[in-house]
């Protein structure tokens, strides 16, 4: 299956299920560029609309660059942002346009050299491009023994590709290379839980592989569950280089 079409039974829970990017996040991407206001985002793999409210919400104007049909109807409908039918090698957006090129969650499933092309094709002179990934705080227990789960039933190497890209993505621009950190912390009841599993594209989702892992996940909750509900604990990562 393509990457761009692996999402397409996953769209649903993932709009349901997957957490956002704390404001600061955000902040430390659009930081020295200006006005918020007055700028304009293009938000590559843009999934289900995630990212895109969130840097809307702090200002800019924000073409989501989203190539799966089914992620796309999954998005709410917000009057600043705009949807386009594209891909990080091929956004269909002109020349000198954006301000800022970002991509969240999604600089893995991209061509790197084909993706930087276009992203430097269609930034302004002076603009950004960004990386940003929600990746688990193991140091929590709950979120270690999540992470354990997750790599035992893994059915591809997409953990390894988020890593590599993120650091493929930092020599873009070494000298201007920017790197900071976030806490993010993502609460789900049972049902969200679930939700979070079906919404991950490298684990078995049927079949008696499934079935485990779901009881290795039902027990995980049983045991870490307060008032109904478990927290993921995350490390917003964002990694920007200027152009």
């Amino acid at each position: 299956m393509s990457f761009t079409d692996r999402f397409t039974g996953h769209a649903s829970a993932y709009a349901a299920a997957r957490p956002s990017y704390p404001p600061e996040s955000i902040d430390a991407v659009l930081d020295g560029l200006g006005d918020p206001a007055s700028l304009v985002v293009a938000d590559i793999g843009a999934g289900t609309g995630i990212s895109s409210r969130a840097i809307a919400e702090r200002g800019p104007r924000v073409l989501a660059i989203e190539p799966n049909a089914a992620m796309r109807a999954n998005a709410k409908s917000d009057p600043r942002i705009e949807w386009i039918d594209g891909t990080g090698e091929a956004t269909t957006l002109a020349a000198a346009s954006v301000d800022v090129v970002a991509a969240f969650q999604a600089w893995h499933w991209v061509d790197h050299a084909a993706a930087v092309a276009e992203a430097r094709r269609i930034v302004r002179p002076g603009g950004r491009l960004a990386a940003l990934y929600n990746e688990r705080d193991e140091r929590d227990p709950f979120t270690a023994a999540y992470g354990d789960i997750i790599r035992r039933y893994a059915t591809d190497a997409t953990e390894r590709r988020r890593s590599d890209a993120l650091e493929a993505f930092a020599q873009i621009a070494p000298d201007s290379v920017r790197r900071s950190s976030f806490v993010n912390v993502h609460s789900w009841d049972h049902a969200g839980l679930h939700k979070r599993i079906d919404s991950t594209s490298y684990v078995p989702q049927k079949g008696d592989a499934s079935d485990a892992m779901r009881a290795e996940f039902d027990a995980l909750f049983a045991t870490y569950a307060r008032e109904g509900s478990v927290s993921v604990h995350l490390v917003t990562l964002v990694v920007t280089v200027d152009v």
